[in-house]
């Protein structure tokens, strides 16, 4: 891995800034560009280009969708299922490309620091990325994750929300050169990956907001979910007003 211990250090003190997100993101990035030969740089951001001339992110789901059930192990072999988590009310569904990804764990730390007012607004958060188990349980621990960080070895989830994208030969040894080894991370030689998603599903399993971007150095800022799920819980009805109508 290139300088490896050098990225994970430079990782952690960003965190430490409390800086909004894409702050964060912006960071690590020019500092990547900084540790990264200009060459195994350039082919790793390749990526992005092919990603965006090639208008993959208009295969995603968009916001109006109906999410199929689906059920995935987290990080210790337990089975989550969507249905289950949408019976207690709206989930955030986040997909991360993994471990490996300094980008995905900026985000999914920042996410952890929303966690306590998703769970006041009555809804949940899940994390899902193509690796298995056991690297999920790294990264859980690793950035104390409280919420369920799941996996969808194979991308099979991933391909219902028209995510997934397959690196190209040419760039796989840049990955392998960065520490993305893939096939030791995901357990299969598919060389698969999601593109960076987040969606918010309201009960009736319907998408109120979907975002992807084929430009992986960019994440959804947590205060547009909490904003978005303030406005879906204005629109649930109480209990009291549930009561209410049945009677009627």
């Amino acid at each position: 891995m290139t300088d490896a211990i050098s990225i994970e250090q430079r990782l952690q003190a960003i965190m430490a800034t409390n800086l909004p997100l894409q702050q964060q993101l912006d960071a690590i990035l020019i500092q990547g560009n900084e540790l990264l030969p200009k060459d195994l740089l350039q082919h790793v951001l390749s990526t992005i280009e092919q990603l965006i001339v090639s208008g993959a992110a208009e295969h995603a789901l968009k916001e109006g969708a109906h999410i199929p059930d689906f059920t995935l192990p987290d990080a210790r072999g337990h089975a989550v299922s969507l249905s289950h988590l949408l019976h207690s009310g709206p989930v955030v569904i986040v997909f991360y490309r993994g471990a490996w990804c300094p980008y995905c764990n900026l985000q999914l730390h920042a996410y952890q620091q929303i966690l306590p007012h998703i769970l006041t607004l009555g809804a949940s958060l899940v994390a899902i990325s193509p690796q298995m188990p056991d690297q999920s349980l790294t990264l859980m621990e690793k950035q104390a994750l409280t919420f369920a960080v799941l996996s969808d070895v194979g991308n099979q989830v991933a391909r219902q929300f028209g995510l997934v994208f397959t690196i190209d030969e040419a760039v796989r040894t840049a990955y392998q050169q960065i520490g993305a080894n893939l096939p030791a991370y995901n357990g299969n030689t598919s060389w698969e990956l999601p593109m960076p998603g987040t969606f918010l599903v309201d009960q009736s399993g319907i998408v109120r907001l979907a975002y992807v971007n084929p430009d992986y150095t960019r994440r959804l800022d947590p205060s547009l979910i909490l904003k978005q799920l303030t406005d879906l819980t204005c629109e649930a009805p109480s209990a009291q007003e549930m009561t209410h109508l049945s009677e009627k």
